[in-house]
């Protein structure tokens, strides 16, 4: 019988497919581990935007990691947006209750935009009961101004904290780590076509990692997902045994394929091609 490493995704659903639980689904499976889901969420939304969002209750989400994990286990377990502090305090006390591993926290918490998606009592939520189990978190640079919310940075004022340089998102990463007790990995841009991230953190040695991943330069403007992709490649990549430096490098190396294909969908930032290394015609 062939065995198959999993990976658990617990995020929202995006009904046009390239974001969320969807992209989740997909990026673990061309990353050669078995896919679960637990929803937070249902959504509206296309290309050019989200019209609608229903949350499910606590108690649905709770019934439904249990009945995952008490059949196939997870190896690995990513997280993506989770707007209220009820959903957050559920998946916090299903990590310690069924001592789930390798997870990977993705904090939607800022739109492109700036505008903050989540109201400011879940977002505390999440600091206190979350983001300490995290095995790694993946902000991008306005979430990570808001994880850092507080603090100062290189003599700057904790309040309009904004990060603009190399330099303050290495400081950033290690406060971060610091304060939370998990690795982060900053990502340097809201897409990769320009994105360098950061990593800082420590292996399961317990020796610091501070290290950089350069992103090639890739000229596509369909960037629908990047963030829930990433999150869970390197989830994926966790799951299979593969140490973090290694499961953000294979991780970054995926997105940067799915971007070269060149997919074109849809009337706003489009999709992924998530499937690009199927080349066989059906």
């Amino acid at each position: 019988m062939a065995v198959m490493k999993t990976a658990l995704t617990i995020a929202g659903s995006d009904s046009c497919g390239g974001a969320g639980i969807q992209a989740d689904i997909k990026t673990m499976t061309m990353n050669g581990v078995y896919a679960m889901s637990a929803v937070t969420a249902l959504t509206a939304q296309n290309t050019t935007g989200v019209t609608g969002i229903q949350e499910v209750s606590p108690d649905f989400l709770q019934k439904q990691i249990e009945a995952v994990v008490t059949d196939i286990f997870p190896d690995a377990v990513k997280t993506g947006m989770v707007a209220s502090v009820g959903l957050i305090q559920t998946i916090a006390s299903s990590i310690k209750k069924f001592s789930l591993k390798n997870i990977v926290v993705d904090p939607v918490m800022v739109a492109t935009s700036g505008a903050k998606l989540i109201s400011d009592e879940a977002i505390e939520s999440l600091k206190k009961e979350l983001l300490p189990l995290a095995t790694v978190i993946t902000p991008n640079i306005p979430e990570t101004e808001v994880l850092l919310e507080g603090n100062s940075l290189s003599g700057l004022d904790s309040k309009g904290l904004k990060i603009t340089s190399e330099k303050e998102m290495e400081e950033a990463a290690q406060k971060i780590h610091e304060k939370f007790g998990c690795s982060v990995l900053v990502k340097g841009g809201h897409n990769v076509n320009d994105a360098s991230d950061f990593l800082y953190g420590k292996n399961e040695n317990g020796e610091v990692i501070a290290k950089w991943f350069k992103g090639r330069r890739i000229n596509n403007p369909n960037t629908h997902g990047t963030g829930c992709t990433l999150s869970s490649a390197i989830a994926a990549n966790l799951a299979k045994g593969e140490s973090l430096e290694n499961a953000v490098s294979k991780a970054k190396e995926y997105i940067s394929g799915a971007l070269e294909a060149g997919l074109d969908l849809g009337k706003g930032s489009g999709p992924l091609m998530h499937n690009f290394v199927l080349t066989r015609k059906y």
